[in-house]
């Protein structure tokens, strides 16, 4: 267009020095102009970005404060003060979540609360905590140091000395009492490096009691004046719970003041107040025998118990005596290092349960790019791409020879000479357009090949790999490292082989016209290449490093967001911010020393590249006049303007490509995982009608979770009849779980069998065997979506069916009363926080997976501590 505008307006002379000017000053200017569609694309992103952080940022805050209202406390004996409390998480919703609430609690004493599921019992405490928010009333605490236990036990990765001392310093008194007075004495002993064993994220590697005692005892050291504890006897057998209320509530904590959620009865008697909550209502409040002459709700409650301990048998709920009688063997006594107990058994040391990330080291040469290309089967896109590249870098390099030499044959028309030009350059256009077309199918396939094969490899894995591998790192190879293969390795690969392709073009342009360039740019390029690898060797390890700080800024984030309750409940909010923050700041650290040493690059090739362009001008001023035409020499000189910014280009992206091509080395860390067992056996399939009688039969079972590990479970042998009700007891830890997951194969017998209905589990597919078979597990799992998603995933069953089976789980009721009913979709509350409602623990969930389960209607059915959030 330029030309032709010279030649129709005749503005200046259509000559060598015009033409090659203007191809000169294109080309300088085709970068930043090509670089504008990225430019604006990322204003676009900043701007969604901006408006995201905006609108998080003027959300609704809960503001933490214990002086809501007038600063006037009615008695002055009161250390806790509810006064006409209303309260509502939905602060627009009509209907109150608590209301009409009025407590008085003095220091040192000791309040019970109780009621049935969904009755307000937890979101009382989120009231007093200041979590909910207040509608209208009155909310006062006059204690310095709050201390809370979730009913969901919140643990952090880290080790049991972490959790227990929770940022505060190591006092070995306090630190004693709190392990004895919790009943982990025994459990710290058996661990395999004492208190200082790693606990795996979200207490992984704990059993359900343990983790609740552990967070018990986090309160207990933390020796606060006011103590909110949520049914904290839920995950512990009734032993141990006794024990836990006599040693810990009534014994550690006997001069503190303490408001205890709680569903066992026959502790009520041993507090001095009990708080009896309905419908978010307090109905009743007084001392034990008070409320049981007054009778009603608290009678029928009581009465309840009595009724489902004459049904159990006695043996099965601790008696009230045992609160007197429940004791330990011994005080367990801990040094600072926990390391001098005569008493524990001498045992090796296996390796914590999450090891150190993977990482590459050194140079791996091409290999991460050859599996690039075979992974994804795109040798031949690949080869097109290089073609049309070549293609293109020679229409282009033809049409200016064209101009070169046409310039200088007179007869030629004007027309003619940009016709000609144009006709090649739209044929370069045409090539270009398809190197780009190439590109993106290159990309598509090796995305689709290595998604598929991380996922397969994912959900195949065993149940070790979750155990020792925190979601962070699975998480960042799925979002950072999958991003980048999508969009930077493909277009990275195509623009290096493009521009190495315009680069050798070039130079080769110019050695036509002046060979004595070639010694130069020889040198420069072999300088060059000394001074990239020197930066490679820096930078490959810096992004190394730095694929490894995003995972433990995501388990942060995480931890601390399922655990927001309980940190500002310690008022550890700071603490946590800060920790935040340094894991940041380590992230961006690594991200600005990659860039630096980039510019560091960028500086000397530009001054090497330099060299050439200054030894071409120089070679053109000392050569005779007329040696060369004017027409090569203005082509020449439009090459060499361009030769530093593509080289310099060519550089970046060679060396950004193989720093991002580590991702690929991180993603196929992932896509290697050593496979559970097969899903099924062709040979060896399981009749149709299996089990047609539930027998189990383990013959000398032994189970360990990694070979240096020790046994869990040792030599069990015992058969369970068809049609008879197993119940498995035992002390917290002692390996129940670990029973019903071998069932399943979650973790496979290092010795024996299991044989359920006469065949040996091991022999059949993985599939045949657990379709046949139904768990309600100790910790079940809802997802998002509605009620019929959730106990009907598969679409299996009539809505009668789930009805029925609704109604055996006593939730018929609750859902009639829906408008959507089994279609509803985040409307149930259960007078608790709507997001805790689909969270693990909820009583709900464990209702829901109990119909599941009856819903399958299989032969064998698994109940693990089912009923521990449920009230007689």
């Amino acid at each position: 267009m330029a030309f032709w505008g010279c030649s129709i307006f005749r503005s200046a002379p259509l000559d060598a020095v015009t033409m090659f000017t203007i191809i000169a000053t294109l080309g300088v200017m085709g970068e930043p102009v090509v670089q504008l569609p990225a430019v604006f694309s990322s204003i676009i992103q900043a701007v969604v970005s901006f408006d995201r952080i905006n609108t998080f940022l003027l959300d609704d805050e809960v503001y933490i404060t214990y002086a809501i209202g007038s600063s006037t406390i009615v008695n002055p004996e009161s250390n806790v003060v509810l006064q006409d409390g209303n309260f509502s998480w939905d602060p627009e919703s009509p209907t109150l979540t608590l209301r009409d609430l009025s407590l008085e609690v003095r220091a040192g004493e000791k309040v019970a609360i109780c009621g049935p599921v969904g009755a307000g019992k937890s979101s009382l405490l989120y009231a007093l905590l200041g979590e909910m928010p207040k509608i209208s009333g009155r909310v006062r605490h006059s204690f310095v140091l709050v201390s809370y236990v979730s009913q969901s036990a919140w643990i952090q990765s880290g080790t049991i000395r972490d959790n227990i001392c929770y940022s505060k310093p190591m006092d070995s008194r306090i630190y004693e009492k709190a392990i004895n007075a919790c009943a982990l004495g025994k459990d710290v002993m058996n661990f395999s490096h004492g208190d200082l064993t790693e606990i795996g994220q979200r207490g992984i590697n704990l059993s359900g009691g343990q983790k609740q005692r552990l967070q018990l005892a986090r309160a207990v050291y933390s020796n606060a004046d006011f103590y909110l504890l949520d049914d904290p006897f839920s995950a512990v057998d009734a032993h141990t719970a006794a024990a836990l209320f006599k040693t810990c509530v009534m014994g550690a904590l006997r001069n503190k003041t303490v408001i205890l959620v709680t569903h066992q009865v026959e502790f009520l008697s041993q507090v001095d107040k009990v708080l009896v909550m309905k419908s978010g209502q307090i109905t009743q409040y007084g001392s034990y025998e008070d409320l049981l002459m007054i009778g009603t709700t608290f009678e029928q409650l009581v009465n309840a118990h009595k009724n489902a301990v004459t049904q159990l048998g006695h043996s099965s709920i601790a008696p009230e005596r045992e609160l007197h009688q429940a004791t330990f063997d011994r005080p367990v006594v801990f040094s600072d290092t926990c390391d001098d107990n005569s008493d524990i058994p001498e045992k090796s040391t296996p390796l914590q349960l999450t090891e150190e990330e993977e990482k590459g080291a050194g140079d791996v040469g091409y290999k991460p790019y050859l599996d690039y290309i075979s992974a994804s089967k795109g040798l031949t896109v690949l080869f097109l791409s290089v073609i049309s590249q070549i293609g293109f870098v020679a229409f282009q390099a033809a049409s200016r020879y064209w101009l070169a030499f046409a310039i200088q044959i007179p007869e030629l028309s004007m027309s003619t000479l940009i016709g000609v030009y144009a006709g090649l350059s739209f044929l370069s256009i045409i090539f270009v357009h398809l190197r780009s077309l190439f590109t993106v199918k290159l990309g598509l396939k090796a995305s689709r090949a290595f998604f598929k094969s991380f996922m397969n490899s994912i959900f195949r894995a065993p149940m070790l790999f979750f155990d020792s591998t925190p979601v962070g790192r699975i998480l960042t190879r799925a979002s950072s490292d999958f991003s980048i293969l999508d969009f930077e390795i493909p277009f990275g690969i195509s623009y290096v082989l493009s521009v190495a392709i315009e680069v050798a073009g070039i130079i080769l342009v110019m050695a036509m016209v002046t060979w004595q360039v070639l010694i130069v740019g020889i040198l420069t390029l072999v300088a060059s290449n000394l001074i990239q690898n020197k930066y490679l060797a820096s930078a490959r390890e810096i992004i190394r490093i730095n694929g490894t700080t995003k995972a433990p800024i995501m388990n942060y984030a995480a931890e601390a967001s399922q655990g927001v309750i309980t940190i500002r409940a310690f008022k550890e909010v700071d603490q946590f911010i800060s920790k935040y923050l340094k894991l940041v700041d380590t992230d961006a650290k690594l991200f600005f020393y990659s860039n630096t040493t980039m510019e560091w690059l960028i500086i000397r090739i530009e001054a090497l590249q330099n060299m050439t362009l200054f030894t071409a001008a120089f070679l053109f001023v000392i050569l005779p006049k007329g040696s060369i035409l004017p027409g090569l020499v203005g082509l020449s000189l439009s090459y060499a303007l361009t030769l530093k910014a593509t080289y310099v280009f060519m550089m970046q992206w060679y060396c950004n490509t193989s720093n991002y091509i580590i991702s690929v080395e991180r993603i196929k860390q992932f896509m290697h995982i050593e496979p559970e067992p097969q899903t099924n056996i062709e040979d060896n399939r399981a009749p149709l009608s299996w089990p047609s009688k539930g027998r189990i039969e383990l013959q000398d079972l032994k189970i360990k979770y990694q070979q240096s590990a020790p046994l869990v479970l040792k030599g069990i042998t015992c058969t369970f009849k068809e049609g008879t009700r197993v119940g498995i007891v035992g002390r917290t830890g002692s390996g129940k779980t670990t029973l019903i997951s071998a069932l399943f194969r979650l973790v496979e017998p290092h010795n024996g069998r299991i044989c359920i209905g006469g065949i040996n589990i091991c022999a059949i597919g993985l599939k045949d065997l657990r379709t046949k078979l139904s768990v309600i597990p100790q910790e079940p799992t809802l997802f998002r979506g509605s009620i019929r998603s959730n106990m009907d995933p598969l679409g299996l069953y009539s809505d009668a069916e789930i009805w029925e089976a609704l109604e055996k789980c006593q939730l018929k009721i609750t859902f009639t009363s829906l408008l959507n009913q089994l279609d509803s979709s985040g409307e149930m509350v259960e007078y608790d926080e709507p997001s805790k409602l689909m969270q693990s623990s909820s009583s709900f969930s464990n209702l829901v997976a109990e119909y599941w389960s009856s819903c399958r209607g299989s032969s064998f059915q698994k109940i693990e501590n089912a009923s521990q959030q449920h009230t007689f």
